[in-house]
């Protein structure tokens, strides 16, 4: 057994984005790693783990819902039991099978190309804003984050009047993990039950006076499960769902745009190839995705006596997939160290490896990332990062490790 001699869950680590160097000599040493048990905010006692660093074990783990469950949750801390099979992301076959469903009814046809319109309708006005204050703003705070969390209250169907102190409430939450932040576990706590609350009242709302938005159908949606009797989302499940999405779907995207333009601005050969060839966006898009790897980690709970990576794991051991490093693996990626606009294939695991929790909402996400980015690059020929970007490191027990927080720019209309 090969263990860890570094504390993956240190927040510190992550400071300055991740830790490249050092997932490249864990890849070395093993597919597997056992890290000892260390504590955490959530769990005083410590959580022992095994750490997954390549790209086929990442793949193997997630496509076996079979030998390793999602029941525990997918942060290091496990779920508490009112969350367990409450919440995709809580849950195995056939609970998961029949949230997922109930899911995806809110997402018809219609309501896709409803969102796909509202993209660029909302990217619109964002740059709209920026030309108006001249052009020099904070690029994560008044673009990357404004896109994702302006199209989950249109899924939603948070008022717009509502929406400043919901999106608010989110980046306390997601903030309070960075011990810099002199927030607490305690605030943390707060601004879930806030967020929480709020999601009761406006689910009430939607059942009582049903809109023209995928949360009015979700409200509502019934399918006919594995036993063929009708169901539907609960209260709960219908407000879990409403958190998860409200930070993981706005963070995770916000951190891929944000990546995307980083990157973008620091090479004026691949920001003048996207100009000259805008049929690129369609390869670099995936690039700039795995490039960013918004998600650091989820964790599975081992079911059963079973091997990975040539690795004994007992039942009930956690197993914490890093997907940072597996989107660097140099036995999957060619020269995975460069990027590359042109790459194909491109097998990232961003989205997760694959199997029954693959990202819902995987479209959606390259859409605004693509979106976004093109609609920049088309509608500024002057891009300039102009002065130091910060992190905000709320630790892999949170899930999003590390994102950018500030970065001035200035962008000159064309």
């Amino acid at each position: 057994m090969t263990a860890v001699d570094v504390d993956l869950t240190d927040h510190e680590l992550y400071r300055q984005g991740f830790p490249h160097e050092l997932f490249t000599d864990l890849r070395e040493r093993g597919a597997v790693l056992h890290h000892p048990r260390t504590p955490l905010e959530r769990t005083p006692d410590g959580v022992e783990f095994w750490v997954v660093v390549r790209h086929a074990e990442v793949q193997e783990a997630s496509r076996d819902a079979q030998r390793f469950s999602s029941l525990d949750g997918p942060t290091l801390s496990p779920a508490l039991d009112v969350q367990k099979g409450q919440a995709v992301v809580y849950a195995d076959a056939p609970m998961h099978t029949r949230l997922r469903k109930l899911i995806a009814a809110g997402f018809t046809p219609r309501m896709i190309a409803r969102l796909d319109e509202l993209v660029r309708t909302r990217t619109d006005d964002i740059l709209d804003a920026v030309v108006a204050r001249g052009g020099e703003v904070d690029f994560v705070r008044d673009v990357a984050y404004q896109l994702p969390m302006q199209l989950i209250g249109d899924i939603v169907g948070i008022p717009e009047a509502d929406r400043p102190f919901v999106f608010g409430i989110t980046d306390v939450f997601m903030r309070a993990g960075d011990p810099r932040s002199e927030l607490s576990e305690a605030d943390r706590e707060a601004k879930m039950i806030e967020l929480y609350q709020y999601a009761t009242a406006l689910g009430a709302e939607k059942r009582a006076r049903p809109a023209d938005d995928v949360w009015s159908v979700l409200a509502s949606a019934e399918i006919e499960d594995e036993t063929g009797e009708r169901v539907r989302l609960t209260d709960f499940q219908l407000d879990l769902f409403f958190l998860v999405l409200s930070v993981a779907g706005s963070e995770t995207t916000r951190n891929a745009i944000s990546h995307g333009f980083l990157t973008l601005a620091e090479r004026p050969d691949d920001l003048a190839a996207l100009r000259a060839d805008p049929s690129l966006w369609d390869t670099a898009t995936d690039e700039i995705i795995r490039w960013a790897t918004p998600v650091t980690d989820f964790a599975r709970t081992a079911t059963r006596n079973t091997q990975l990576g040539g690795v004994d794991i007992a039942a009930g051991e956690r197993v914490v997939l890093f997907y940072p490093s597996a989107n660097r693996d140099e036995r999957e990626f060619a020269d995975p160290f460069r990027f590359d606009l042109r790459r194909s294939p491109n097998h990232h695991v961003s989205f997760g490896g694959g199997g029954a929790h693959y990202c819902l909402g995987a479209h959606l996400a390259r859409r605004e990332i693509r979106t976004l980015l093109e609609q920049v690059l088309a509608r500024f020929d002057g891009i300039e990062v102009t002065g130091e970007t910060s992190w905000m490191v709320g630790g892999p027990d949170q899930s999003v490790a590390v994102s950018l927080d500030r970065m001035p720019v200035r962008l000159t209309p064309v």
